[in-house]
């Protein structure tokens, strides 16, 4: 098993701290589905977050299963971080008109106008690449606290 670098969940933190400004990231298990099978050329990383008590949630994890099955198909990097409140914090509060988000599941896309070459997103998919090459199909990231 691949052990995470400090560097690792730095490039992270960068890659979803540009995501937050860009507005290239979608979220919701229900829309990640529905923009995974409507175009899946431009997405470019799947970040699928659990909070301890996600794990014993049947139906989250067979959305995980399914949607982790497609973007293998479609060669999309596949990262799980495991504290979601601390990903809705990078993303700037996780609430969408005073309702908190479900970012259980949440798209980087690149949109059709241009070519984003963000070099945080390389590394955050070398280390995807990387940990599959080592047979870990879904690498976990830890999100510290502040």
């Amino acid at each position: 098993m691949r052990v995470q670098s400090s560097n690792d969940v730095v490039f992270v933190y960068a890659c979803l701290f540009r995501m937050h400004f860009m507005f290239c990231y979608c979220v919701t298990n229900h829309i990640s589905v529905t923009f995974i099978i409507r175009d899946p050329d431009n997405v470019v990383l799947c970040i699928l977050a659990t909070d301890d008590e996600d794990v014993k949630d049947v139906a989250l994890q067979i959305h995980f299963t399914l949607i982790q099955a497609f973007c293998c198909e479609n060669d999309i990097s596949i990262l799980r971080v495991n504290n979601t409140r601390r990903l809705a914090e990078i993303l700037g509060g996780g609430t969408q008109g005073g309702e908190p988000m479900d970012l259980h599941c949440v798209l980087v896309t690149s949109p059709h106008s241009s070519s984003w070459k963000d070099p945080a997103l390389s590394k955050v998919n070398r280390f995807c690449r990387e940990s599959r090459c080592m047979d870990q199909w879904v690498p976990i990231i830890n999100l510290p606290e502040r």
